[in-house]
């Protein structure tokens, strides 16, 4: 029915200008269970339609909550009026460039609503398997989340498609009371792209997580305070691809080097050692779907790769039409907005630096006094690419073992300077699909990478 109310709206597209005309819903839940009380249960969704005109370089953008066909006739009339009222008054005359061709990406996937007697059940059973098994817990929560886009783009010289993003997820959380009496904490994500019966039909993987997760804090609890200083460190999947996303990814968004960031100046330049690639992947990787797969934006580009950074040179960047343009490049699908009302920017989707050759076990054996850095809760970076993260799962490397577990600290730095000392990359990717980007409005966002071995900036107590 949503699609008919969009699609018998493309003939009042106005002549000469690109429209895109987009229905978009949003679904949420969550579930939380606190030392097995439930604290929260609740869920939502909302829906609208949004029209996006450009004339001549120059936007006019309206949406409504009103879904129907009404109200898509009136968001194209008064996104229309926008632009070409706008487009008289300023000094613009851009006209964007015509996607690859035109045509139709079909439905990749479905929503499924999962009855919420039968998710608040499975949180219960996670949460007796660990008050049972690990009683001397100080505290702990299972978090179910799920967040799922359903999206329908209309365009008048681009693709069409319906994309629907799914992805749910389960939080545990761990305390314990430290050796000084203070409290330590650490959590884990399981889940990912899919529905509830895609990711938790069984949970023996969250038990097994659970189990690893409840040793980490075991020796957290007996951890020692990091050496302040330069330090060699072999970084775990999770925290290069924190970089790759915060500290570099966002550097290499078009809209954001036009507003001065570091990759500006720095293209086609190095920007790290040989043996470091990024790649902010559309919807594929390696033969597979990628964690959160991309099919077309909704300024309608068919997503595709874009190549980052080449063996320590920064090749490119991300773009949506419009600085694709400016820059001489090829937009790829990285344009969309998170809710009907907003408007879609640049943002990344699956980005991820490239495998090297060693194992993980020679990358650790190779440290003769250093960190093995797992986790981090927190961290800021900014458009010079220093950044700052902190870090609260990680061990010393001693002579080439782990040795004891780190209580919190931070790690520190400038991306393209930390990037020339990476001299070992292991040969396996790991991803991270739960977290949200940020950027003026949150995005369902994934990173990954494999563990490096670099020199970085470490905070101690």
């Amino acid at each position: 029915m949503l699609q008919d109310i969009l699609s018998n709206k493309t003939s009042l597209f106005a002549d000469g200008v690109q429209t895109i005309l987009r229905g978009h819903e949003n679904r949420n839940r969550r579930v939380v269970l606190l030392k097995g009380n439930m604290v929260q249960n609740s869920r939502s969704a909302s829906n609208g339609i949004s029209a996006r005109v450009n004339k001549n370089g120059t936007y006019g953008f309206a949406s409504t909550a009103d879904y129907t066909a009404e109200g898509a006739e009136k968001v194209l009339k008064a996104a229309t009026e926008n632009a070409l009222f706008l487009s008289k008054h300023s000094n613009r005359n851009i006209e964007l460039p015509a996607s690859l061709g035109t045509g139709s990406v079909p439905l990749n996937a479905e929503i499924v609503d999962t009855e919420q007697k039968i998710i608040i059940e499975a949180c219960q059973t996670i949460d007796n398997y660990i008050v049972e098994k690990y009683p001397d817990l100080l505290s702990r929560t299972v978090v179910y989340t799920e967040d799922s886009q359903d999206r329908i783009v209309y365009t008048s010289d681009a693709f069409n498609g319906h994309l629907v993003t799914p992805r749910c997820y389960i939080y545990v959380m761990m305390s314990a009371e430290s050796k000084d009496g203070s409290p330590v904490e650490l959590f884990k994500a399981f889940g990912g792209f899919g529905s509830f019966s895609d990711n938790f039909s069984k949970l023996d993987d969250v038990y097994e997580g659970i189990d690893l997760l409840y040793k980490r804090v075991m020796d957290k609890k007996e951890g020692v305070y990091a050496e302040a200083g330069m330090k060699t460190v072999v970084l775990s999947p999770f925290m290069a691809g924190m970089l790759a996303h915060e500290a570099v990814g966002h550097t290499v968004e078009a809209d954001l080097v036009l507003g001065g960031s570091v990759a500006g100046p720095s293209l086609n330049k190095r920007v790290g050692s040989d043996l470091v690639s990024l790649v902010d992947f559309a919807n594929t990787y390696d033969g597979k779907m990628a964690p959160l797969p991309v099919y077309l934006d909704d300024e309608g580009i068919v997503a595709s790769d874009v190549e980052l950074i080449k063996n320590g040179i920064l090749v490119g960047y991300m773009n949506d039409r419009e600085t694709a343009k400016h820059f001489g490049m090829e937009a790829k699908g990285n344009a969309r907005g998170w809710g009907f009302a907003d408007e879609p920017i640049i943002r990344m989707r699956n980005t991820c630096v490239l495998p090297g050759k060693n194992t993980v076990e020679e990358l650790i054996s190779s440290v003769e006094d250093g960190y093995y850095l797992i986790d981090s809760g927190n961290g800021q970076a900014d458009l010079t690419g220093e950044f700052m993260f902190g870090v609260t799962c990680g061990y010393e490397i001693k002579n080439g073992k782990l040795g004891k577990a780190l209580l919190d600290t931070t790690v520190s730095g400038v991306a393209f300077e930390m990037l020339k000392t990476v001299d070992m990359v292991s040969d396996k990717v790991e991803w991270t699909s739960s977290g949200f980007c940020g950027k003026k409005q949150p995005m369902a966002v994934s990173m990954g990478g494999p563990h490096m071995r670099c020199q970085i900036m470490i905070g101690g107590r």
